[in-house]
């Protein structure tokens, strides 16, 4: 992306910087790493720098971060659209419906064919009532759901609205579904997979996940964090 060097009166005004997330990096250690090249590069001892939007450890892609006054932005930005690549794998479920457990269910494939595929795209497309994973940060009585998760604790979770405006899927990799998803704020694509298992009598989780876009936003325009300090003033000065 083309960029001019960063001053430190840029990131205090406030800032809107995409940043392509590496795999097994949380969202929070994004943050706390761009905080602190700001801070050592401009010599600040204090700076506002926030996300708009958590992207699990187990996924890629675009992370919006907002410096200084800009973030004020960020439930704007939160509440925008956005567009994820991934692969949902077809014949075994996890209690967290991705990859950070252990398959626990295996089930058969063997019956599942194409118009069967593209009838539960068609079922997961437009709006719809999604229950979110147990594996999650969203709270109840106080405590994330996950704490509940974890201990083994049965909890009750409530479904709720969400939108899925774009489903496409590539069943060439079979059992491996390839998709690409345009949805609203909220949506789980780890709920999406799970669900579009069960949808095809069979089970299903997610194995890999990247977020491309948040609006008008694209990950192709975004910095990696050794890109990022390529436009930081230098320490020097």
């Amino acid at each position: 992306m083309e960029q001019e060097q960063f001053t430190p009166e840029d990131f205090k005004t406030g800032q809107i910087l995409l940043f392509d997330k590496p795999l097994g990096w949380t969202s929070f250690q994004l943050v706390n790493k761009v905080r602190w090249l700001i801070r050592k590069s401009c010599g600040i001892k204090k700076i506002k720098v926030g996300h708009a939007g958590t992207l699990d450890p187990l996924a890629s892609g675009l992370l919006i971060i907002c410096t200084g006054k800009f973030t004020k932005r960020i439930q704007e930005l939160q509440g925008q659209e956005k567009e994820y690549t991934g692969t949902i794998s077809l014949g075994s479920t996890t209690p967290s419906y991705d990859l950070e457990t252990e398959v626990d269910q295996e089930f058969p494939v063997d019956h599942i064919t194409e118009e069967d595929l593209n009838q539960a795209v068609l079922k997961f497309t437009g709006e719809f009532e999604q229950r979110p994973p147990v594996f999650s940060a969203l709270k109840k009585e106080g405590k994330r759901l996950y704490e509940f998760a974890r201990k083994g604790e049965e909890v009750k979770i409530n479904t709720r609205p969400v939108e899925i405006s774009e489903f496409e899927i590539d069943s060439s990799r079979f059992p491996e579904i390839d998709f690409r998803v345009v949805c609203s704020k909220g949506t789980y694509i780890r709920s999406l997979a799970h669900d579009f298992g069960k949808a095809l009598n069979s089970g299903a989780h997610l194995s890999a996940l990247r977020r491309t876009r948040i609006g008008e936003y694209s990950v192709e325009n975004s910095f990696s964090v050794e890109s990022f300090q390529n436009f930081l003033p230098s320490q020097e000065n």
